[in-house]
């Protein structure tokens, strides 16, 4: 489960004032809302990158809110992944074990199953520039997930694909989620996506969150 509790945050004149939700364990939860709403703050304040001025942030039964990002038992993908340039595929899916200090043995057998799960094990030697976008979106996804979080936030994963590669990951996405019940907030602008994915919808619009109906079609 995600929890926030009123959370306040302020920068210039914009802000987000008492935001409140919950995302149920183990569902997959999608954020609609206009550009610069704050859906990414939102994210990067419930994984520990942004400090709220005021409120909390649950994980389960944990209050999170004031520990560092490492500690939160989240797997984060950002907008258009954010890869490394210089590394290869592999030290991309098990940097977050090595940052952990994780046995070199484990490492390997969890970047090579991530890998094959995620399509992408022909491809552990390449740089990002030598990846396609599906690929380093697939690539991100291993390295939010190698640690095995009981969290996935995904910041627009899609946005950048065309249609059919937009397809392709969101059912590999579903099928991820069923597969290891991890709680999932996914930001989209796209109506479809979210009828692709959404057990649960919400809706950020004036500094505030509503649940909103699902799409027709939805999942």
């Amino acid at each position: 489960m995600i929890q926030l509790e009123n959370i306040c945050w302020r920068a210039g004149s914009f802000q987000l004032a008492g935001i409140s939700l919950v995302v149920p364990a183990r569902s997959y939860a999608v954020l609609m809302g206009r550009t610069g709403c704050g859906k990414t703050t939102l994210l990067e304040i419930i994984c520990g990158l942004r400090r709220p001025e005021a409120g909390g942030v649950r994980i389960g039964d944990r209050d999170v809110t004031r520990d560092p990002p490492g500690e939160r038992g989240i797997g984060y993908v950002p907008q258009d992944g954010a890869l490394f340039p210089t590394m290869i595929v592999r030290d991309q899916i098990g940097f977050a074990l090595r940052l952990r200090r994780r046995s070199a043995t484990e490492i390997q057998q969890r970047v090579q199953e991530l890998a094959r799960q995620l399509g992408v094990d022909h491809l552990l030697d390449r740089l990002p520039h030598n990846l396609s976008g599906g690929e380093r979106q697939r690539v991100a996804l291993g390295r939010a997930l190698a640690a095995k979080p009981s969290v996935l936030l995904l910041d627009e994963p899609l946005s950048a694909l065309d249609e059919e590669l937009r397809d392709d990951l969101a059912v590999l996405l579903k099928s991820i989620h069923r597969e290891l019940q991890v709680t999932a907030l996914h930001i989209t602008h796209n109506g479809r996506e979210a009828a692709q994915l959404a057990d649960v919808l919400f809706r950020l619009d004036g500094g505030q969150v509503r649940e909103s109906s699902l799409p027709a079609g939805s999942s």
